[in-house]
């Protein structure tokens, strides 16, 4: 396993790049609020228990059912992906932003704190949403035609190798950590470990007690709300963390797919026939990253690798990296951004072809940013990268940092106590920065009663409430 402060110290391994200038900031304190960068406003687009579809009730906290919070935005809250449609007739800018709800912690999320699974399953998944540019800002259209819910009561269809395993169909979106918006068209969303939410769900379904329908690839048509999402078997079952997608120069479909856990491993498939076709990623090489001398080899498994790629990522002698956390394409760039407890690697692949057979590297120097957990890329070249403690508070506020290509860091926004980054995507216009405030409040020994904070309403009663917010100037 690569630690964080093995990668520092050895240059030699990945040489490390964009060293902080005078003009990195500090950031913010911790405080009940959140903080805003100096020349930004922020806006809040939709919190926990929010509208996502049309028929959800209103959010009432401590009267949640299964029905409401299958149609309402989720406990926790991450951004996955941005989606841009072609452009309407009207000429209005519009995207959708898939937004993961990988965790509900009961002790938070229910009066009393006492665990609802029932509930929590629904609370889980995944969020897709209009936004639209109306008056110079972004705003969630309520009852959007793309916008929907996926839970663990949603229909996917199950395809590739090992479908005649799982079963043509599964019941359920479990535990989704991550995803991408792939060149091709579609959405991917990144399932988690099932056994995270097996015990807590048994009850409910054997499908949870088994697990076999869950810790998939998940692949959707962002754009047709009545698409039935696909579980892609060909790239194994196991806990992801992060999925990030290109096109490979000749036509192929890349995905790439990183293993969640303290020594995790970076795969990528690259299909056997043009991206177009609709189901591309049943069927191609999967392959795991051998990391010496600040390049990345891409070792191809052995068929049948699917049924348990870890395994055969292990006995191939694949890289275990120090807890994966994020993984972004940046087309712009033409590179790999890889995120986890050893800071954030950028990996170029060999002649700008993201199929080639290796990736240059190189370490991206984080040091006093704080706990790095997610990093993508704007129009003009910057990183945005944003920390999560995931619960514990010291003295400063877990931050979205900006980046520039010169290394200067700026402190865009500061969350309030608790809270982490749920990473971060610039609009199509440029103008904004969508981010997610996630778990506000949820510290140690917190609860639903006794919250540290009530952010972002702070009413007598109502608890926090991850955010999907907006940065604009």
């Amino acid at each position: 396993m690569i630690h964080r402060r093995t990668l520092l110290a050895a240059p030699a391994l990945l040489p490390a790049i964009a060293s902080f200038g005078a003009a990195a900031q500090t950031a913010p304190l911790v405080k009940q609020d959140d903080t805003v960068g100096a020349g930004l406003r922020r806006g809040v687009l939709i919190r926990w228990g929010d509208r996502v579809t049309f028929d959800a009730p209103p959010f009432d906290p401590n009267n949640v059912d299964a029905e409401g919070a299958s149609a309402q935005f989720g406990w926790d809250a991450r951004i996955a992906a941005q989606v841009v449609p072609p452009m309407a007739a009207d000429g209005v800018t519009r995207c959708i932003l898939a937004i993961a709800h990988p965790t509900v912690e009961a002790a938070m999320a229910f009066p009393g704190g006492v665990d609802r699974p029932a509930v929590a399953a629904q609370m889980q998944g995944a969020s897709l949403l209009n936004l639209e540019l109306q008056a110079g800002r972004w705003i969630v259209v309520d009852g959007g035609f793309q916008s929907r819910r996926l839970t663990a009561s949603t229909l996917c269809r199950v395809s590739g190798p090992l479908a005649d395993q799982v079963g043509s169909s599964v019941l359920g979106v479990l535990g989704v950590n991550g995803g991408a918006a792939t060149p091709w068209g579609s959405l991917l969303l990144a399932e988690g470990d099932p056994a995270l939410w097996s015990s807590r769900l048994g009850g409910l379904d054997r499908r949870f007690q088994r697990g076999e329908g869950f810790g998939w690839l998940v692949e959707l048509d962002p754009l047709d709300p009545q698409s039935i999402p696909e579980k892609r078997t060909a790239i194994g079952r196991f806990g992801k963390a992060d999925a990030a997608a290109a096109q490979a120069r000749g036509g192929q479909a890349v995905v790439y797919v990183a293993e969640r856990g303290a020594g995790g491993y970076l795969f990528r498939f690259v299909s056997a026939g043009p991206a177009s076709g609709p189901d591309a990623l049943d069927s191609g090489t999967l392959s795991v990253a051998q990391l010496q001398n600040a390049r990345i080899t891409w070792v191809p498994l052995p068929q049948g690798a699917a049924a348990n790629p870890v395994d055969a990522a292990r006995a191939a002698g694949g890289m275990a990296f120090d807890a994966p956390s994020s993984l972004y394409w940046d087309p712009r760039g033409n590179r790999l951004l890889f995120c986890g407890g050893f800071g954030v690697l950028s990996f170029t692949p060999d002649g700008g072809d993201p199929a080639a057979a290796g990736m240059a590297g190189n370490m991206i120097n984080t040091q006093g940013l704080g706990a790095v957990q997610t990093a993508t890329a704007d129009a003009r070249g910057r990183l945005l990268i944003g920390t999560d403690t995931g619960g514990p508070v010291g003295t400063r506020a877990q931050t979205l940092w900006a980046v520039d290509p010169g290394g200067n860091a700026t402190a865009l926004y500061g969350a309030a106590r608790a809270a982490g980054i749920g990473n971060a995507v610039a609009s199509p216009d440029g103008g904004t920065i969508f981010t997610v405030a996630r778990r506000p409040g949820a510290e140690p020994g917190a609860t639903f009663n006794r919250p540290s904070t009530r952010w972002p309403e702070f009413e007598p009663g109502m608890p926090p409430r991850s955010a999907l917010l907006s940065l604009g100037r």
